[in-house]
């Protein structure tokens, strides 16, 4: 609840500081003791603590029930006397236990009262805004203003049709006096209100349209100005402004001297008769419909000076004594059952009845008849089309699944296979043993020939059979290569009688070990990037099952993004309004803003700090809170609150 329950987090601190005079000794009645105990437990239930929110109204009509708040005034413990303002007293008698406890439940019923009033609201303040928007659509596009003519058509025929029918009953035209004449009478009922309809938009036809949406919308600001103006009121004047500026009302008294402490040891009651008479008056101006915004502030007021209870009783805590705890709780018990629900009433129906958006059945109807009117024909040609509208929705599920498999699945899996160097997943354009196959064969051609053929007429020794294999691993085939020289010199004679044949068939083996050499260096290549294929492999299918992902999420699931989008924008929005309504805001004398502008400032910071939780991370959601404290602080001056905003535009910005 933002701001709200900060306030009344503070002001119920300073009321848990207030110690009751003369605790209830052990001689008391048992009735006694059971009493201050109970009291007791009912006012921890209405203490705010660190984890907890406001209490509903109902809740605090429940407490303020079950206390069974005396309905006599206090029994002075001292003296023993009851205590008399109009009787002259040497010495400030004392109250009794239970009736100070009385009045601190009172007063911890009336901070709750207060945070709810206040939290109330805001929450009524807000929305207008969507409603005034909506309506400066209307009227300031031609598209929107026809299409809310078209929604409110029929409302309007029924009106329409309801002022011939008055107009009718006003002529005297009645069935029992036939129906030729009561037709003829209607006819020419019909024919005049139509030229006069003529005649209103004569200019053109959407300006009633555009007019009744500049009425609506200037009784929606007037609405969201007088609340505005009631919660800066409350703000400025109430249990807010008491804490604040007066400390020494509600809880100071116990660190000051003995003669402050005796002066003003009372005076938060009439703290707390004072916040009662204000909510009071400030809901009757607010339910007031001749109420002007001018002269809200004055009118407010009036009504507080006026109340029996001003004068008497809130100006001193030793008057407010007098007051009998039953009278102080049946104005609370006012406030929470009529002025409260009365306002919210009140605001919720002149919303949706008088000046807000139409409802959605009128704003949805025309689409509606629409898909009626065309539900018949899609249904005619779904039927039709029955067996091909089945073969393409199993022909999609199949392509889906295989999709799936062959490009998701799969690629996967050999991913998987290579990290875990899977040898069945290793890519591979050369079988593992050919390259050592063919190598040996090119060793023993190449040695057979050099057996059958040796150089010089001599047999080799295994020495130069060793030397041989040797060179051979090594790509040397001389031997060979000598010979087929030497049979080259006449090849058709040593083709058919010779060993050219031979030569060249161990040459050919030559050149298939040298391409599966190079062959082999390829695939080495490959699986040194083998992962690196696999993921390539991969991506096309990962890629589209993201988009289609994405796709549908965007579009029938979860929109976290566009809402996290969205709430940015009404970052931006609400900082924009602060600066609107700074730079527009009167200031008095103690450079202090209206209580208009300060109420409107609270709304606009509310929505600030619910958007801000949503959007920035934790930490920097704390700072931000200790910003918007700063700038709701109506008392630190115009100027400070201008440079805060400042600091939060350059601080944030980037956030």
């Amino acid at each position: 609840m933002s701001f709200v329950i900060d306030q009344v987090r503070r002001i119920d601190s300073q009321f848990d500081g207030i110690t009751p005079s003369l605790p209830p000794s052990t001689s008391e009645p048992s009735s006694t003791l059971a009493r201050t105990t109970r009291l007791e437990s009912l006012i921890k239930s209405l203490s705010l603590g660190p984890s907890r929110s406001l209490l509903p109204a109902h809740r605090i009509r429940s407490i303020l029930s079950d206390a069974q708040v005396s309905q006599t005034c206090h029994t002075c413990k001292v003296y023993n006397v009851s205590y008399d303002v109009h009787t002259e007293t040497a010495k400030q008698p004392e109250p009794s236990y239970e009736h100070e406890l009385e009045w601190l439940l009172l007063s911890k019923a009336t901070t709750q009262l207060y945070g709810l009033v206040l939290h109330t609201m805001i929450e009524q303040t807000i929305p207008l805004d969507d409603d005034i928007w909506y309506w400066d659509d209307i009227r300031s596009s031609y598209r929107y203003a026809g299409l809310y003519s078209i929604q409110t058509s029929p409302l309007r025929f029924w009106a329409w049709s309801k002022d011939v029918w008055h107009d009718l009953r006003r002529r005297g035209g009645r069935l029992e006096d036939g129906w030729t004449k009561f037709y003829e009478l209607a006819r020419d009922v019909v024919r005049q209100r139509s030229l006069a309809d003529i005649q209103r938009r004569v200019v053109s036809p959407l300006a009633l349209v555009r007019e009744e949406a500049l009425r609506k919308r200037k009784g929606l600001e007037k609405i969201k100005l007088l609340n505005a103006n009631a919660l800066g009121y409350l703000l400025g004047e109430g249990l807010s402004n008491e804490s604040a500026h007066e400390e020494h009302a509600i809880g100071a008294a116990e660190n000051a001297d003995d003669e402050t402490r005796t002066k003003n040891r009372h005076k938060w009651k009439a703290t707390v008769v004072k916040s009662i008479t204000l909510m009071e008056a400030v809901f009757r101006e607010v339910n007031n419909p001749d109420t002007k915004l001018d002269s809200f502030d004055d009118a407010v007021t009036n009504l507080v000076v006026e109340d029996p209870w001003w004068k008497p009783y809130a100006s001193t805590g030793s008057e407010a004594m007098t007051l009998k705890p039953e009278v102080v709780a049946a104005r609370l018990e006012n406030v929470i059952s009529k002025c409260l629900p009365n306002y919210t009433t009140r605001t919720t129906t002149l919303v949706r009845k008088e000046y807000g958006r139409p409802s959605r059945i009128v704003r949805y109807w025309p689409a509606v008849t629409v898909a009626l009117i065309s539900s018949s024909t899609i249904l005619r040609v779904a039927v039709n089309r029955k067996e091909d509208i089945i073969t393409w929705i199993r022909e999609l599920g199949a392509t889906v699944i295989d999709f799936w498999s062959n490009w998701v699945v799969e690629p996967l899996k050999k991913v998987i296979g290579t990290i875990r160097h899977d040898e069945s997943a290793e890519v591979s354009i050369l079988s593992k043993r050919s390259l050592e196959g063919d190598r040996a064969s090119l060793e023993r051609m190449v040695v057979d020939f050099a057996i059958q053929h040796p150089p010089e007429g001599r047999n080799l020794t295994e020495v130069d059979i060793a030397d041989i294999r040797s060179k051979v691993r090594e790509g040397d085939l001389t031997p060979v290569l000598v010979a087929y020289e030497r049979e080259m010199q006449a090849p058709l004679k040593n083709a058919v009688t010779g060993n050219l044949i031979q030569a060249l068939l161990v040459q050919i083996q030559k050149t298939k070990v040298d391409i599966e050499v190079a062959m082999s260096g390829i695939d080495s290549i490959l699986k040194s990037q083998e992962l690196l294929f696999g993921f390539i492999g991969l991506t096309p299918g990962v890629l589209v099952c993201i988009g289609v992902y994405r796709s549908i999420k965007n579009t029938f699931g979860s929109r976290r993004g566009l809402k996290r989008h969205e709430k940015q924008g009404q970052l931006i929005r609400s900082l924009r309004n602060i600066d609107r309504i700074l730079a527009a805001a009167s200031v008095n004398k103690y450079e202090e803003i209206s209580y208009k502008d300060h109420g409107l400032l609270l709304c606009e910071t509310h929505i600030l700090r619910l958007s801000a939780r949503q959007t920035l991370p934790p930490r920097v959601f704390r700072d931000f809170v200790v910003e918007l404290r700063e700038l709701e602080d109506v008392r630190a001056g115009y100027e400070r609150m201008n440079r805060t905003l400042e600091r939060m535009w350059r601080a944030y910005a980037r956030v």
